[in-house]
């Protein structure tokens, strides 16, 4: 008799994250937390946040502390679980040993669990003598031990393993993104929940831990797929022990790609959530990015709010084929949140980034340059990061601006007389604004020595900021002030 999937629906919906902290977040991981957020705020339902923290020789602290650091920063938040507690803690397996211990107890009396004693060799040599595939596995060939057998063993000085007993019967769900999907009779045999060292393992604590919290949607990569039948047959048991009533519903989320349509792997930069931010990626437009890897809003829309992802998110719509990180797509989605942002969000937002060319906090002077100078770039920007090689040549002292290489490069032979013809003609600008800055050496330039904008103003851009990209050129003048404007045409025009 297979046991009911659950119904809920609407508030009844409880999801759950339940990372191993191992290494830095990845953004298939932090995509899996975001597609069950966004289920839960849209349902009005719950997210539970546990940690699966059980082996001791990959698990560290610090990457505990990275995926709290991660989910704060794009603003996923949880209702219940680590940090925040509820009525189902503690909230990290390596602290629930006991409330394993006394299930597997229970399940064992019930003979829903068995001891098993065989050695893998045993189990191979087994299937030759019976003709099989030595490779093929366990043949369920001690479900029914005597007491007899059982303390022969124990004699021996073996201590067993305990295996689930599996239905012998087809397992189906149905997979709430890939439809229905049946694992036959046979597929499995009754596997170790157990270790003979009496450690449960990853297998049996994680379903029972979604049993033991009232999870009714569990939302997942799709690299765990083949794990849901054994994951079921385990919560038939649970429910035959009243531990539960239901099975979760399963959704299995597309696998996030890398370049050469590769599985991302965590050795590729791109899927290590903090060098996006690093990079000067905003929560804004990374969320919105992550959100498309397997889901979208509408079919001619990339770039939405988090608000409206909630509205719309149903797991149901997410797609299964696997999902490709484009990197330019994203910085451009990026790019389009930094220009939604108000201008003063924006500023403050500059700051981490500019660490080392303005004070910090700045002072009121660089208050004043930022503020200026912060709209000329919110247009222009893709990633925060930019903003040290944009605006840099804004705080630093005329004879301390450093030249590229390129740009001394792009430099052409009547570079000097572009730069000495400015700042004639900026000699006699009276009102120091980009406007009459442009009139003058539009005048100067492009009327009277007859050169197209691109050779004319190339080398005012160099000379006033060391680069070749610079924000929007009479409006950096305006900023940087005639005395400073003109002190660095003459620097350049020195060495042309």
């Amino acid at each position: 008799m297979s046991a009911p999937f659950s119904t809920a629906t609407g508030t009844d919906v409880r999801v759950r994250f339940c990372p191993s902290p191992t290494g830095t977040p990845h953004v298939g991981l932090i995509r899996t937390a975001l597609f069950n957020w966004a289920y839960a705020r849209h349902t009005g339902g719950k997210l539970v946040f546990r940690i699966e923290d059980t082996d001791a020789a990959r698990d560290s602290e610090e990457s505990y502390e990275q995926i709290l650091d991660g989910l704060r920063w794009l603003k996923i938040d949880w209702d219940e679980g680590v940090d925040a507690g509820g009525p189902h803690g503690p909230y990290r397996q390596s602290q629930r040993h006991d409330i394993y211990r006394e299930v597997i107890d229970r399940l064992l009396e019930r003979g829903l669990l068995y001891e098993s004693f065989a050695t893998g060799d045993e189990i191979e040599a087994r299937n030759i003598a019976n003709g099989r595939d030595p490779k093929q596995g366990y043949d369920n060939f001690e479900r029914d031990l005597s007491d007899e057998q059982r303390a022969a063993f124990r004699a021996e000085g073996r201590q067993p393993a305990l295996r689930l007993r599996v239905p012998d019967r087809d397992l189906s769900f149905d997979d709430l993104v890939r439809g229905e999907i049946t694992f036959p009779a046979g597929s499995f045999s009754d596997f170790v929940v157990v270790r003979p060292n009496g450690v449960p393992l990853y297998t049996f604590v994680n379903p029972l831990d979604d049993a033991l919290m009232g999870i009714t949607h569990v939302l997942r990569g799709e690299d765990l797929l083949s794990s849901t039948p054994r994951q079921i047959a385990l919560y038939e048991a649970l429910v035959e022990l009243g531990v539960t009533t239901f099975v979760p519903r399963f959704g299995h989320l597309p696998y996030v790609m890398g370049d050469g349509n590769k599985k991302l792997s965590k050795r590729d930069p791109e899927s290590n959530l903090f060098h996006h931010r690093d990079r000067g990626f905003i929560p804004e437009g990374l969320v919105n990015y992550l959100a498309l890897l397997g889901w979208s809003l509408t079919h001619d829309r990339d770039v939405f709010s988090i608000d409206e992802m909630v509205a719309a998110f149903d797991v149901v719509d997410v797609n299964p084929n696997p999902a490709r990180f484009d990197v330019k797509k994203a910085e451009s989605i990026n790019g389009d949140h930094i220009r939604l942002l108000p201008v003063d969000d924006f500023t403050q937002r500059l700051l981490p980034y500019l660490e080392g060319v303005v004070s910090a906090p700045p002072t009121e002077a660089e208050q004043t340059v930022l503020a200026q100078a912060a709209p000329l770039v919110q247009e222009r920007m893709t990633l925060l990061a930019e903003a040290r090689g944009m605006l840099a040549f804004l705080f630093v002292a005329d004879d301390e601006l450093v030249y590229e290489d390129d740009a001394l490069a792009s430099l052409g032979e009547r570079s000097g007389e572009v730069l000495r013809a400015s700042s004639a003609a900026l000699e006699g600008v009276t009102e120091w604004t980009h406007e009459p800055i442009q009139a003058a050496l539009k005048t100067a330039l492009v009327d009277e020595l007859g050169l197209k904008p691109r050779v004319a103003y190339g080398p005012l851009r160099v000379a006033l900021s060391g680069r070749r990209v610079s924000p929007p050129l009479f409006e950096s003048m305006e900023i940087l002030g005639r005395e400073s404007t003109l002190a660095r045409l003459a620097s350049l025009a020195d060495r042309s």
